[in-house]
């Protein structure tokens, strides 16, 4: 989700199940499946929240992903082929765009992406489960203790860390990636304050993009952001939908796990 959600923040099934126009049911469910891949916390009577890992969490993060990603580098060192050194090499432009426009948010996308893709480049399918285990955890210690402003990882060490894997020795590529994960935790120095936004400013562009298959089958145009919002039946009448129809296809979207996700290096 690229921080758009603070850590520690409490996600009520009734004002989600608001902003994206579907059952508190399906929003349970969907909270269920995100809290069974440890993207939230679910507290009996209090509900769910977004975890708010501590320092001795990151520690034991930190620790896992040395053990897995040095582990790939030490695979991958010069046995990558040129098809998936063009593919990592895209990443870096992406990424390095991001930076270089400012986009926070689709940088440390990007910048999470390009670790699972080594993990998936390695041939095995646990390193690749283990990290997306492990990089929403990093993404929530980078809001918590990390500088605001700063990127989770700078393209240029990625750079770096592809050099080696085109070009060194396995250990030297293990080495270096130890040395650029070494980089990223010691850089969680400080908390940093975030603020808390309404649930339903940040699943905007999310809610908007469901709405649109549903805009489009239909050939309406979306509803301006500053318009008030419509009751269902009026808004299924200018349509030409039922209120059932356009409801079913955001609580599928929804129930089927497509929601945000937070990533990072």
């Amino acid at each position: 989700m690229g921080h758009r959600l603070a850590p520690g923040a409490r996600l009520r099934e009734e004002e989600l199940a608001s902003s994206f126009e579907v059952s508190r049911t399906v929003v349970r469910q969907a909270l269920h499946r995100l809290a069974q891949d440890g993207v939230v916390l679910l507290r009996p009577n209090r509900g769910a929240q977004v975890p708010e890992p501590t320092r001795q969490d990151g520690q034991h993060v930190f620790d896992a992903r040395r053990v897995v990603e040095c582990e790939v580098a030490r695979r991958l060192a010069g046995a990558l082929p040129k098809a998936d050194v063009a593919e990592l090499r895209r990443q870096l432009r992406a990424e390095a765009q991001a930076l270089r426009s400012g986009d926070a948010s689709t940088a440390i996308r990007l910048s999470g992406k390009f670790h699972r893709t080594l993990a998936r480049m390695s041939g095995n399918p646990i390193f690749v489960r283990m990290l997306d285990e492990l990089l929403p955890t990093t993404s929530l210690l980078m809001a918590l203790y990390k500088a605001p402003g700063e990127p989770m990882c700078v393209a240029h060490s990625h750079a770096r860390l592809l050099a080696a894997l085109c070009d060194a020795t396995p250990a030297a590529a293990a080495t270096e990636m130890r040395r650029h994960l070494n980089e990223i935790e010691r850089s969680l120095d400080a908390p940093a304050s975030r603020p808390a936004p309404a649930l339903r400013d940040v699943f905007k562009a999310y809610r908007d993009a469901a709405a649109a298959p549903a805009c489009a089958a239909t050939g309406t145009a979306p509803a301006p952001t500053a318009t008030p919002k419509k009751a269902p039946s009026e808004r299924c009448m200018r349509s030409g939908s039922s209120p059932r129809a356009m409801n079913t296809s955001r609580e599928a979207r929804l129930s089927s796990g497509h929601a945000p996700r937070c990533s990072g290096a």
